[in-house]
């Protein structure tokens, strides 16, 4: 699926709320058809595994399902993954090549408890499920919270690596969602924004209003986090049961708005990244785009997610 160019600055230049409405609407109509699926799969499990690649919006999908879930009746508790994470040994923590914490592995996370967890939820039985402290790169079970499944609830399980052969691979029968920005915009035939463009866009964003870091450190980060993704990610989503696409066709010109600053962010990338250029071509793109007043954002968007403002709590 693509998105033309000429389609969306048409919308945001005649009607610009009501375009923006229009494509928030769309998106909801994708998460209903997948809870449609949900349930339909509810009889063989109560777990749903959802991954995706960074800036994919799996936190804010994974809420939208459990509203939707809840309004249909079915009660839903949504968790994320990384409570899992293992107490960070620096010893014997995976590398990359280079010699860093390979903070994209799944042998991060506590695969034994997962497993543990997910059979005993399946059955009826009570599980504690942990608290990771990011601070402390440390799990504190202590303050972990108990949960059980009576027949008619469900949990959602959001993470990067919920489809990974660890995970997914031991619990085959779960419905597997695999979410991620999938469309490019076109003008013609000519490519204006790749979806990967999307989700760099939505990290840096999200990372720098909230999570403290600068818009050139997330993007020195991102050729690990990309390598990351094309092995323990991206090998894994043709065997989800759903697939959503999370773009959305206005949010390149919400991020045409940060378009000098990330423009600072990439004249100091040195040449020698490997992502240099896609930095460049990405900043330039921003020029296709007529650029939305983020006001215009619904507080229930995806968008939200990553530039503030929203009615979800993450």
């Amino acid at each position: 699926m693509a998105y033309q160019l000429d389609n969306i600055n048409h919308g945001l230049r005649t009607d610009p709320k009501g375009f923006l409405e229009a494509c928030d609407a769309a998106y909801q109509g994708r998460i209903s058809d997948a809870v449609d699926r949900i349930l339909e799969r509810m009889k063989v499990s109560p777990i749903v595994l959802l991954s995706g690649p960074s800036g994919s919006g799996k936190t804010t999908t994974a809420l939208k399902l459990e509203q939707e879930l809840e309004r249909r009746g079915v009660n839903t508790h949504t968790i994320s993954m990384d409570n899992y994470y293992k107490t960070l040994n620096r010893k014997t923590a995976p590398r990359t090549p280079e010699g860093d914490i390979n903070y994209e592995s799944p042998l991060l996370l506590d695969l034994d408890l997962l497993d543990d967890t997910f059979s005993k939820l399946s059955r009826g039985e009570w599980v504690v499920v942990p608290r990771y402290e990011f601070a402390r790169q440390m799990r504190n079970d202590s303050r972990g919270t108990f949960l059980k499944l009576d027949k008619n609830e469900i949990a959602i399980f959001e993470g990067i690596h919920a489809l990974n052969d660890d995970i997914f691979g031991r619990h085959p029968e779960a419905t597997g969602l695999y979410i991620s920005a999938r469309s490019n915009v076109l003008e013609g035939e000519e490519m204006r924004f790749k979806g990967t463009w999307m989700r760099i866009s939505r990290r840096a964003v999200r990372d720098y209003n909230f999570r403290g870091t600068d818009l050139l450190e997330t993007l020195m980060m991102w050729y690990n986090v990309r390598r990351g993704e094309k092995t323990y990610i991206s090998p894994f989503k043709n065997r989800a049961n759903i697939i959503i696409d999370s773009s959305l066709p206005y949010e390149p010109a919400v991020f045409a708005n940060y378009a000098a600053a990330l423009g600072k962010a990439v004249d100091q990338v040195p040449k020698d990244n490997p992502r240099y250029r896609e930095f460049h071509d990405l900043v330039d793109s921003f020029r296709y785009f007529e650029p939305v007043d983020q006001a215009l954002v619904a507080p229930e968007s995806l968008i939200r997610e990553f530039i503030g403002g929203g009615t979800y709590s993450y």
